[in-house]
């Protein structure tokens, strides 16, 4: 009887830890080298930290220089065939002269993210 009570103890703890962290923030890193736009927000070049919520595969990514928040921009977890070689922005060139981050590698791992601009200015693109 006290195995049967110790054991549901120990299920009851391992599924609240695994439904805790289903629902905790993810965090990576992002380096740029250049200056580049996040959804309409321009990024200077420099480190910056990458915060998401959930498994996806749509998900909402905070873009934060220290403490604040610079940019919010919807994103897609995608997985890859092969893990990253190494952590990289995927950088979009646009026809004017500007780039927009489109994407985020990251080494060692399987998962990658896909960044996309608001659909307002993917409208203004647009040629309706």
């Amino acid at each position: 009887m006290k195995f049967a009570t110790i054991s549901k103890s120990v299920v009851m703890g391992l599924a609240l830890l695994l439904a805790s962290s289903a629902f905790a923030a993810t965090k990576a890193s992002l380096s740029l080298q250049s200056s580049t736009t996040v959804n309409g927000t321009s990024l200077k070049a420099g480190d910056y930290k990458l915060v998401w919520d959930g498994t996806g595969p749509n998900i909402e990514v905070s873009i934060m220089q220290g403490k604040n928040v610079v940019a919010k921009v919807p994103g897609k977890l995608v997985d890859l065939n092969s893990p990253a070689l190494n952590s990289a922005a995927v950088v979009t060139m646009n026809g004017d002269g500007t780039s927009t981050l489109s994407g985020v590698r990251f080494e060692g791992k399987k998962i990658a993210l896909e960044l996309s601009q608001s659909s307002v200015q993917m409208q203004a693109g647009s040629s309706k």
